[in-house]
């Protein structure tokens, strides 16, 4: 992003400020995600800021991985975040860490925390700690542990690093006060004992630091400037500084500053609601294009460039911001709108037959790529006696309003002539099975000589050289918009759209998407912007929509009786 198109907010005009007043001789962010799951939208938006701030200022973006909980480390998601943070267009060059990069040095931070009396190890309960915490308007119980002498509690702690005691034997504890205002300053766990082992280190830590101790000192070792965190890091901020001062770092010190978090509307991003969808086959995996994963998304057909644009777009508040889910597709139709070539298909085909077209002729008609960009040029669309068009194009019986094709009325094949219905077929039940038409030849690709106008214009796709393929056409997962209209003891999975997917097969386009890839987004001229799937073949293209021309999801709510 150019420094002209950068947006402003609260959190760039400080960092300005504090380069300014030279606080901080440059600037490096991180992107600190847990290796426990995918990505999703609501990561796109932390992503966003830390490597978009770093290029507007000139600095640098780390990537670090959290894995300081060995029990929901895996490599599988340390890949996946990755390939979705390059796909969105970042990258962080040689600075790739974990938290388990700093492992001695996190414990050799804690050994001085002992030393100087900041820390001590706890024998009480995870049950019995929680017990004593106190609550928002009372102060919390000290520890019977809390007062041993520093040569004690390294003794204990180099015991807990050797392995000689089980998980919840023993803690370590941060020493600051238990009457605090603030929770998390009210004497919190900062090394635990954990008997798994490490997808990176193996078993050679039987201990390791919880996060928020882990988070701080890692900004430090790496010359982090800024910590841009969630909001519900408010209460935690108190703890980083502390932290940091309490083991002696030098100043400046590492900042964190808190931003509202990105919530949409019909979606859900929590990992632990969305699992039932994959791990009961209502999805179809992780990257099932309905749900909200970075993978799923990429898969679905969003151009990275317009989850960036969203991102900055909505701006970035103090808040927890709820967005519509509308505002998000408004963005990717308005980047495919200028970056999909256009193409003709056939989704609820029905068959014409031109009765005074020549039987053997096939003619190339000349089609627009994309009348957005001149540069994209045009196309061949072969042209022929029997043509499919979509089958809500024709009507035997119209009403006023209605332009498109019907018995007797003249319409334009897009790119192609003026045709107009000469008869209906319809088979035994009285279901309309083909129409019979006759074309005007005078009208190849324009109007006719005569001045003659028509209303209606339909697309088509040669019934004799079209490519059979699969659509699937997606909507919203679930059938609220906020999880607050969940009913009591409702979860997400009981609330899933049933006409979320809808698979129309067969569907007809045209022949040269023999020659499209997976990943390859277009538009379907007057249907919507769809994309290739992985499943497809040269033979059988399967194409994904990836949002429709309108927000049809909307106008249909409104059309509802209260």
């Amino acid at each position: 992003m150019s420094q002209e198109a950068a947006p402003t907010d609260f959190i760039r005009e400080k960092i300005a400020a504090e380069l300014e007043s030279g606080k901080y001789p440059r600037v490096r962010t991180r992107f600190p995600p847990e290796p426990s799951g995918y990505a999703h939208i609501g990561h796109a938006k932390p992503i966003c800021l830390n490597f978009g701030v770093a290029e507007e200022f000139g600095g640098e973006c780390n990537l670090r991985f959290d894995d300081t909980n060995p029990a929901t480390l895996q490599l599988e998601y340390v890949e996946a975040i990755q390939e979705d943070i390059r796909w969105l267009g970042f990258d962080w060059g040689d600075r790739l860490f974990f938290a388990s990069d700093h492992f001695d040095r996190l414990y050799e931070s804690a050994l001085e925390l002992i030393r100087r009396g900041h820390a001590f190890v706890c024998e009480l309960s995870s049950e019995e700690i929680a017990a004593r915490r106190g609550s928002l308007t009372s102060p919390g119980e000290e520890s019977p542990f809390r007062n041993r002498s520093p040569e004690e509690n390294l003794e204990l702690f180099e015991r807990m690093r050797a392995g000689e005691f089980a998980p919840g034997e023993r803690v370590l504890r941060a020493k600051i006060d238990m009457g605090s205002s603030v929770l998390p300053m009210r004497d919190p766990l900062i090394y635990r004992i954990v008997d798994t082992p490490h997808a990176r280190t193996g078993t050679e830590w039987p201990i390791y630091p919880m996060y928020d101790f882990a988070h701080s000192l890692s900004d430090a070792f790496e010359g982090i400037t800024h910590s841009l965190c969630g909001i519900e890091f408010t209460d935690r901020r108190p703890l980083y500084d502390w932290v940091l001062e309490s083991v002696g770092w030098p100043a400046p010190r590492p900042e964190q500053t808190e931003f509202g978090e990105l919530n949409l509307g019909h979606t859900v991003l929590s990992k632990r609601k969305l699992r039932p969808l994959v791990e009961g086959s209502i999805v179809a995996g992780w990257d099932d294009p309905r749900l909200p994963t970075l993978r799923g998304l990429r898969r679905r057909g969003y151009p990275p460039e317009a989850i960036r644009n969203f991102t900055r777009d909505i701006g970035m508040t103090r808040r927890d911001v709820s967005i519509p889910l509308s505002r998000l597709e408004a963005s990717v139709r308005e980047d495919l709108n200028r970056t999909a070539p256009r193409v003709m298909g056939v989704l609820d085909p029905l068959r014409v037959v031109i009765e005074n077209y020549p039987e053997d002729q096939v003619e190339d008609l000349e089609a627009i790529n994309n009348p957005e960009d001149p540069s994209a040029g045009s196309r061949s669309v072969p042209f022929s006696r029997t043509l499919w068009i979509e089958r809500g194009d024709f009507l035997e019986d119209p009403p006023k309003k209605f332009h498109r094709m019907s018995p007797g009325r003249e319409v334009r094949l897009r790119y192609a002539y003026f045709v107009t219905c000469t008869k209906v077929v319809k088979d035994a039940a009285g279901e309309v099975v083909a129409l019979r038409c006759t074309y005007d030849p005078a009208t190849r690709g324009g109007d006719a000589p005569d001045g003659r106008k028509v209303r209606g214009t339909i697309h088509w796709v040669s019934a004799d050289r079209a490519l059979e393929a699969e659509v699937r056409l997606y909507d919203h997962l679930f059938t609220f918009e906020e999880t607050s209209e969940l009913g009591e003891g409702e979860e997400p999975v009981d609330r899933v759209n049933p006409e979320s997917l809808e698979t129309r097969q067969p569907c007809y386009v045209e022949p040269h998407l023999a020659t499209v890839q997976p990943g390859d987004r277009l538009q379907l001229e007057r249907i919507g912007y769809f994309c290739v799937d992985p499943d497809s073949t040269s033979e059988r293209p399967v194409l994904n929509r990836t949002v429709t021309l309108r927000d049809s999801w909307a106008k249909a709510q409104k059309k509802k009786p209260a």
